[in-house]
């Protein structure tokens, strides 16, 4: 038991440090995971939707629609803005910079997302109205229907919708008209990236193949699906990300070796006569090398049943809290294969002590 727990204590470790930070790109990708677009069109350079600041311009647009499968094409406009809230009594001002999402708050438009209910639709279509994701509200420091500002301007706080959180800037949907009013809106020659809704959505993959031939290297076209597993992947690059991931992996594997090898060793050391007493019945040291290991094979398995049933539980609490995480394939499949490769070593560091197994011990 105490191998088994060592292991899911390494595995939870990587699996939450990684989630957690899976979490925070996922919930930058959102507005991406959720639009009814289904490719995105970024610059030629971009590995992802982090760290593409330098925009495209805007007369790409009208080559968009040259595609005979393209219905509709729209810049996905955002920008930062200073919000500040109208503190009442007892309650602290509150001033932070938040992302600004514009949208057009019309059924089916391509910049809106498709969780976007009736009720905040017809709130967006309100002049100064912005929407928030039910986590910001405490971080910016008012409620539903509260008065506050962005940019010096007052605006109302409507319905909140849920699945948008952020653990860093939080993000404010507005309409084009009130981003017009609150000055996030940029009408110059260059747009962030491109939503192109299609005329038949399966053919997503083959229109964005297709894009990427008619681009001749001034755009590069994505499926949905593909820029938001590949925004996921280039915040993994970023360095600083990368260190605390790998060092909460080396931490994680020096745990889940170094306590379950010695747990698997006195686990032999405890049994050490039975162990004699087969050597003495003329078992070989082969097989009980091979009793060693499929004791660590199950204690491997055993440890991923935990270390699934943990990070549940984490996952769980995370939510109810409303810090995004998110745990897909690419980080689940290594940290497996992993945690039963340190199972098996920890099994192979501890079979020295079979040597210790004579059967003339058993005459003392």
């Amino acid at each position: 038991m105490a191998a088994v727990i060592a292991l899911a204590v390494a595995g939870l470790l990587v699996l939450a440090m990684s989630g957690m930070f899976m979490g925070m790109a996922k919930s930058f990708t959102a507005t991406v995971d959720k639009s009814p677009a289904q490719v995105m069109i970024l610059p030629p350079q971009a590995e992802g939707l982090f760290g593409n600041n330098s925009g495209q311009p805007r007369r790409l647009i009208p080559t968009i629609y040259q595609h005979p499968d393209v219905a509709e094409v729209q810049p996905l406009n955002g920008s930062w803005a200073f919000w500040s809230n109208f503190p009442k009594d007892g309650q602290p001002a509150k001033g932070d910079g938040v992302q600004v999402v514009v949208v057009d708050p019309v059924k089916g438009a391509v910049t809106l997302p498709t969780d976007f209910s009736d009720e905040v639709i017809e709130a967006l279509q309100q002049p100064f109205t912005v929407v928030l994701d039910r986590s910001s509200l405490n971080k910016l420091g008012v409620k539903v229907g509260d008065k506050a500002k962005m940019n010096g301007r007052t605006v109302t706080v409507g319905p909140v919708v849920d699945g948008y959180p952020s653990m860093f800037n939080s993000q404010v949907f507005v309409s084009y008209q009130t981003g017009k009013l609150i000055y996030v809106v940029d009408e110059g020659p260059r747009v962030g990236p491109l939503v192109v809704k299609l005329k038949d959505p399966t053919k997503a993959d083959q229109v964005a193949s297709e894009l990427n031939v008619m681009a001749h290297g001034q755009y590069k076209a994505w499926t949905r699906e593909a820029l938001s597993k590949a925004s996921q992947k280039s915040m993994l690059k970023e360095g600083g990300i990368s260190m605390m991931i790998g060092f909460a992996v080396l931490v994680g594997i020096f745990i889940g070796i170094v306590i379950t090898w010695q747990t698997l060793q006195g686990a032999i050391m405890a049994n050490i006569k039975e162990f004699a007493s087969l050597r003495a019945l003329g078992v070989s040291m082969g097989s009980l090398r091979l009793i060693i290991m499929e004791l660590s094979f199950w204690v491997g398995v055993a440890g991923l049943i935990v270390t699934a049933i943990l990070t549940g539980l984490v996952g769980f609490a995370a939510h109810s809290a409303a810090v995004p995480m998110d745990f897909p394939l690419f980080i689940v499949i290594p940290v497996t294969i992993g945690l039963m490769l340190i199972a098996i070593l920890s099994g192979l560091f501890s079979l020295g002590v079979l040597k210790k197994s004579q059967p003339a011990d058993l005459l003392r």
